[in-house]
């Protein structure tokens, strides 16, 4: 895959500087890639980047995916963009009204689109390993031997 970046100055400065292509502009970004995932920080000046616009520049055949923010698409323009088929699928882990409830969020009908809870990136044996070292410290702690303490010195307040 031929990857593009598209965002601020600095952060396109970056992508070249790392060896990867930017795009000519913001147009050219959402009507020539095939997948676009986002990775943004959500705030103010980034509260919905994406429009419904840009969505709908993009091709039938393209992916968009969201699992940093939904507020980063404008309110309801992902829903309309994929019934209208521009871009033609999407992938989320996260949605405008959180949390979803009895599965009553739009795109979790469509055929178009895979949903998965805000945790898209977990894996099994990731979890495994945190379990385990999550276990492993309650049993140091209840032998009577913590380990990875920020303040030990609470310990000894406690005798």
């Amino acid at each position: 895959m031929k990857v593009y970046a598209w965002g601020r100055e600095a952060s396109l400065a970056r992508a070249r500087a790392d060896g990867y292509s930017v795009s000519r502009n913001r147009e050219a970004f959402f009507e020539e890639c095939d997948v676009i995932s986002l990775h943004l920080r959500y705030n103010d000046a980034t509260r919905g980047i994406v429009t419904v616009e840009d969505l709908a520049r993009m091709k039938p055949t393209a992916l968009i995916v969201n699992t940093s923010r939904a507020g980063l698409i404008a309110p309801g323009a992902l829903v309309e963009a994929l019934k209208k088929g521009r871009p033609g699928m999407a992938a989320v882990d996260v949605y405008e009204d959180e949390p979803v409830l009895g599965a009553q969020h739009p795109l979790l009908g469509m055929d178009n689109v895979v949903c998965t809870p805000h945790i898209g990136y977990v894996e099994r044996n990731g979890y495994e390993s945190q379990f385990n070292s999550s276990f492993d410290q309650v049993l140091a702690y209840a032998a009577g031997k913590p380990v990875n303490m920020v303040n030990p010195e609470a310990l000894e307040r406690r005798k």
